[in-house]
């Protein structure tokens, strides 16, 4: 499989981020992605989706968008629209039918920061996800690293402290995100994990002192998500695309903290009667079936069925785990950094069926 490093929900000058498209791309060839994928509140841009190069380095920039219901107060339930190719932000106020017409583009829809806690000392409101009710939609956002930020916000100094220490802030998807996503698993639901950066590049200033609070190159070196393609990009938009969003839909891929230590390298698999499977397939447990987990370096890693941690390894790179028992198989690794243990990788499911 080859694997592909992408970052999603960012915003430009379209929206509420400070960055041209043009920017966002030169930070990402700095970074060294392999894609990008810009989701601007309310706005589906036209023109920017592309190649860009910088010498024999390139980067492929997806468009999508952040779609929400403008008249609600507060502006809750985001919805990253990704794939769809037409503007979806004119069904905002009907979620479920919003979800279907994506479905319909063949386009992905994931639930913006599940849980989005309020920072009433900034004026910053819960914009959580409320809307549970609703079916059929791809995936949620586990990680997103700007909730993560606004979670510290509890006054001026903290808030400050982090901003000019960003290489502090990221510890791991909120426990409460956690809980939700293994809650709806356990309900049969398929719901593929990603993790976003959220990144806007706020550009602030206080008196003297200006700065640019998170920058778009920071984001695009922490939390990304790890996508394994059957095939490598061609440099064909279309193909390439398509290849994304089908491997992404399928829960073929994994979040990877990639500031302490890259990622890459990361596989989970189930080797069974009937053959391999990846994050994101179905396997037949019946005569047994091997689980694999490699690591980029050795760390803590722990094997999770049905949201509880049955294994941990400590300072492995290879663990393996036998099963004849069904379930939802998923993996967590930590990694400690800056003095604090911090989640490092976040897989998606294996789903063993009788």
């Amino acid at each position: 499989m080859n694997e592909l490093v992408v970052n999603l929900h960012m915003h430009t000058t379209y929206s509420d981020g400070s960055g041209s498209h043009a920017e966002i791309v030169q930070a990402a060839l700095r970074a060294g992605l392999d894609a990008v994928i810009t989701t601007d509140h309310n706005v589906l841009v036209n023109g920017p989706a592309g190649y860009y190069h910088d010498g024999d380095r390139r980067v492929l920039l997806l468009v999508g968008e952040e779609v929400h219901d403008q008249t609600a107060i507060p502006q809750k339930n985001h919805l990253l629209v990704i794939g769809a190719d037409r503007e979806m932000a004119e069904l905002a106020d009907d979620t479920q039918h919003l979800i279907k017409s994506v479905q319909k583009t063949g386009g992905l829809a994931l639930i913006a920061h599940p849980v989005d806690p309020a920072a009433p000392r900034f004026g910053e409101p819960d914009i959580s996800w409320e809307k549970w009710e609703v079916q059929n939609y791809t995936g949620i956002e586990l990680w997103n690293a700007m909730s993560e930020f606004k979670s510290l916000m509890k006054d001026w100094i903290r808030a400050l402290f982090y901003a000019f220490n960003p290489k502090l802030v990221a510890h791991g998807p909120f426990p409460s995100t956690l809980q939700k996503w293994d809650q709806l698993l356990a309900d049969g639901k398929r719901v593929v994990a990603v993790g976003g950066s959220d990144a806007h590049a706020f550009r602030v200033s206080m008196g003297p002192i200006r700065r640019t609070i998170f920058p778009y190159e920071f984001h695009f070196r922490s939390v990304n998500t790890h996508i394994l393609t059957p095939q490598s990009l061609t440099g064909d938009l279309d193909r390439d695309s398509r290849l994304i969003i089908k491997a992404l839909g399928k829960g073929h891929a994994f979040i990877g903290y990639d500031l302490p230590a890259t990622t890459r390298g990361f596989r989970f698999s189930a080797q069974g009667k009937d053959g391999t499977a990846l994050m994101g397939d179905e396997i037949e447990v019946s005569e047994g079936v091997t689980l694999q987990i490699h690591l980029p370096q050795r760390a803590e890693c722990q094997l999770l069925k049905d949201g509880k941690v049955i294994k941990t390894w400590q300072k492995r790179e290879i663990c393996t785990h036998i099963t004849t028992e069904a379930g939802v198989y998923r993996v967590e690794v930590y990694y400690r950094y800056l003095g604090r243990r911090r989640g490092w990788i976040f897989s998606n499911p294996i789903y063993l069926r009788d």
